[in-house]
């Protein structure tokens, strides 16, 4: 045998090279963090379970660590051997999120003892704050004084704040301190925030914060002036993209984004802020820093960035993971993504265990989960039909989606089928508008350098509007499904399955594969099933001579009117998605007439979908610059503007309509719901109605003193069925069928049960909205037919979907 010099190659047995074993991941942190979101989720949902969780825990660690002293030989002793110090980490920190919670009690308890009451309110605002549907701006806080009198006590408690939306607001930001009267809502189960304030005039600042505060406010401030001046719909998405407010976000483009499966990108996400980390880090290694201080860099960027763009739960979550990963790479110890990942989630909860229940934060740590788990099985699945970067770039918002759906399914019954597609196109844009974006703040001392940023930022930023846009157009971009747990593990079971499809994987035994499929091919059916019932078969069973449809468009007013061809709409609700799935429901695409009762958000916070679409538009009185602007867009759009005053009539088809309030020139109420326009309209296949607005008690007594009306077959209850009616009014109508548009567990507690018992006593039927959906009236020879989109709750009688009910 010959010597030969080099390396000498040994064959496998297989007669190839022998190739490493893939390492498993460390998953010793999953039942940790588990643990810890099991017991955040429990104080959270059932507040009083702090104190027992606590004790009960702390109890377990005691007899473990007994146990363990304890020497023997048997299964058990191995099994404390072995499981014992991860069992003794993860009941320690499930006491202290007992703990925590339990600490916390006494002063939500105080907070909530207020709900019902007017209290005086001193609260400092911790997060930029967002357009509800109500029209208010919405943000976190926390509460420094509460309680009732000129001088409120002491208390610190988080706490959810309302305020009207208000041009003098541009700079509320985390660190205002306010002060205000405010009427107070308990919180629902697993809010964050012990109760709800409704601020009432006057609200007085009492401080911007802090110097940091205020600068950051100011940057903020200064960048959002700077993009208002750009184009839309990318001018709405940068000062998101880049400083995290999202005010300037439409409805139209927000549920666009909603739809397209880019919603994740209306506001700086973790990617983002974990991009600035990696950018501070890379600048200092090329200028030859070393390892500590390049992460002292990262982290001051890091600190800086989440500063400016508030802590909302993906950046807190992506914070924590990056300060995680920096600390372990200081150290020189660098973990795998998963378990820095599981790390920084369990380190937050301990911190603030009602994060459990916050739909953002979960949704965030299971994209970044998905991210490390699901990518790199994907990637190589579909690397055996893709080119590998394609199938790289696919994977990442493949996995996300696979992660992220069966959360989404668990409270919105939308769900996007072009997210993939979406975040293929949109994600390599949403880093370098940030980025952009981000020095345009820096640079602001140089107007024109900020000027040129800013504007070079906005391409991106329209690149993902247009995105969003186009995708959300299509004709099955979304469906519909019921939300819940069992949407949720049909769509859970689907990923799963999609995985299994894609990953590459060992085959199964043939006993497996039937099951398997099968399991699968029932899912399938069933889904399909359900949306036939749910959609064809339902459509086709509507009646197609309704004259009256009140839309399911959540709390507020959008009700159409038909006769003889021409439909006249009154309010279009807050938002567009709902108004134009109900428009299309329908097969309305033109409006003959568009009322605008009043110009409250939750009335006529959608109109600008039908600029272009209306042919008249008859509105009450104008009190504000925006108001007006609405009213603009609608008559460049061609519509003819009519200012609304009790006398005036008009035909709808083979109908007439009668304005019966407000009175021209009205003095004795201000703009608003007291003057909205009350229409009666009555014949061509329209049942006499009458439709009340938000008037109150005192405009529905004047209006019923000066126009007399009498003897309605259908009513539109005003105000949602607030408590402020006048009974004599109603009394004086006496429907067959009182209507209620009204949204779903809305905060106001719509409609009261002093309203329901008044038209119960009346022996006047009631639909609403928030239980029967959409609902269309007909009238017939024999009286009213009515169908609802759903059925009707087992304590109330009424028709199911599908089927007529006739009301005398």
């Amino acid at each position: 045998m010959s010597a030969t010099s080099g390396a000498v190659r040994v064959p496998s047995r297989t007669g190839g090279a022998r190739t490493p074993p893939r390492r498993l991941r460390d998953v010793r942190m999953v039942p940790v963090a588990v643990t810890a979101w099991l017991a955040g989720l429990l104080v959270s949902f059932l507040p009083a379970s702090g104190g027992p969780l606590a004790g009960a825990t702390a109890l377990a660690v005691v007899l473990i660590l007994f146990a363990r002293r304890r020497p023997g030989n048997g299964a058990a002793a191995r099994l404390l051997a072995h499981a014992g110090p991860l069992a003794v980490v993860c009941l320690a920190v499930a006491a202290a999120i007992g703990l925590s919670a339990a600490g916390d009690a006494p002063a939500r308890d105080r907070a909530a003892a207020f709900a019902g009451h007017v209290v005086g309110a001193e609260v400092s605002v911790r997060s930029l704050p967002s357009l509800g549907a109500d029209g208010r701006l919405w943000a976190d806080a926390d509460a420094v004084r509460l309680g009732t009198g000129d001088d409120p006590a002491p208390l610190s408690v988080p706490v959810r704040v309302g305020v009207r939306s208000e041009e003098r607001w541009s700079s509320l930001g985390p660190g205002t301190v306010l002060r205000f009267t405010a009427q107070v809502k308990a919180a629902d189960a697993g809010e964050r925030a012990a109760v709800v304030l409704f601020a009432q005039q006057p609200v007085v600042q009492v401080s911007r914060g802090g110097p940091v505060e205020t600068i950051a406010g100011d940057v903020r401030a200064a960048f959002i002036v700077r993009a208002q001046r750009l184009p839309e719909p990318g001018s709405e998405l940068l000062p998101g993209l880049a400083v995290g407010d999202v005010r300037s976000v439409s409805a139209e483009l927000g549920d666009a984004m909603k739809a397209s499966g880019l919603s994740h990108l209306t506001a700086v996400s973790g990617s983002n802020l974990a991009l600035v980390a990696a950018a501070a880090f890379g600048v200092v290694a090329l200028c030859g820093g070393g390892r500590r201080t390049r992460v002292a860099v990262a982290a001051l960027a890091l600190a800086g960035f989440v500063v400016l763009v508030t802590p909302q739960p993906s950046v807190i979550r992506a914070a924590a993971m990056a300060a995680a990963a920096m600390t372990a790479l200081l150290l020189g110890r660098p973990r795998a993504g998963l378990s820095v990942l599981l790390l920084a989630v369990t380190v937050l909860l301990l911190t603030d265990p009602r994060l459990a229940a916050a739909p953002g934060f979960a949704l965030s740590a299971a994209a970044t989960a998905g991210l490390i788990v699901l990518a790199p099985p994907l990637s190589d699945g579909l690397a055996r039909w893709l080119p590998r970067p394609v199938a790289l770039a696919v994977s990442v918002p493949l996995s996300a989606q696979l992660a992220c759906g069966p959360i989404i399914a668990l409270f919105a019954a939308q769900q996007s089928l072009v997210s993939v597609v979406a975040n293929l196109l949109a994600e390599p844009a949403s880093p370098i508008a940030t980025v952009l974006g981000l020095l345009a703040c820096l640079t602001l001392p140089i107007p024109p350098l900020a000027d040129l940023l800013a504007a070079t930022a906005w391409l991106p930023s329209a690149w993902i509007a247009q995105t969003a846009v186009a995708t959300a157009g299509l004709p099955i971009a979304t469906i519909e499904v019921p939300a819940g747990i069992l949407t949720s593990l049909a769509v859970a079971a689907l990923s799963a399955a999609a995985f299994w499809v894609i990953a590459p994987h060992r085959p199964l035994p043939h006993p497996w594969r039937a099951i398997v499929g099968g399991a699968v091919a029932v899912l399938l059916g069933v889904s399909a099933g359900w949306g036939l019932v749910s959609g064809p078969v339902v459509l086709l069973q509507r009646p197609a001579d309704w004259g009256i449809a009140m839309c399911d468009i959540g709390q507020g007013d959008a009700i159409l009117v038909r006769s003889a061809g021409s439909t006249m709409l009154i309010d279009t609700g807050p938002d567009p998605k709902p108004l134009q799935r109900c428009l299309t429901d329908l097969g309305v695409d033109r409006l003959d007439v568009l009322v605008l009762t009043h110009f409250d958000h939750d009335h006529a916070g959608a109109s600008d979908l039908l600029r272009g679409r209306a042919d008249v538009v008859l509105h009450g009185p104008v009190d504000t610059a925006a108001h007006q602007g609405q009213l603009d867009r609608l008559r460049n759009g061609g519509a003819r503007l009519i200012d609304a005053a009790a006398g005036m009539t008009g035909h709808l088809g083979g109908a007439d309509w009668r304005v019966l309030w407000p009175r021209r020139a009205e003095k004795v109420f201000p703009p608003g719901n007291d003057v909205g326009v009350i229409l009666e309209v009555a014949g061509g296949g329209v049942p006499r109605s009458l439709f009340l607005a938000d008037l109150s008690a005192a405009s529905q007594g004047m209006l019923r003193r000066m126009a007399h009306p009498r003897h309605m077959t259908v009513v539109k209850v005003a105000h949602h069925g607030s408590a402020d009616q006048d009974p004599q009014l109603y009394a004086d109508l006496d429907p067959a069928l009182a209507l209620i548009s009204v949204g779903a567990g809305n905060d106001y507690g719509h409609p009261r049960a002093s309203t329901l018992e008044m038209l119960s006593a009346l022996q006047t039927p009631v639909l609403r909205t928030d239980q029967r959906g959409t609902i269309l009236v007909a009238e017939g020879e024999d009286g009213l037919r009515v169908w609802t989109a759903r059925p009707v709750p087992a304590e109330t009688p009424g028709p199911t979907p599908g089927t007529t009910a006739r009301a005398p």
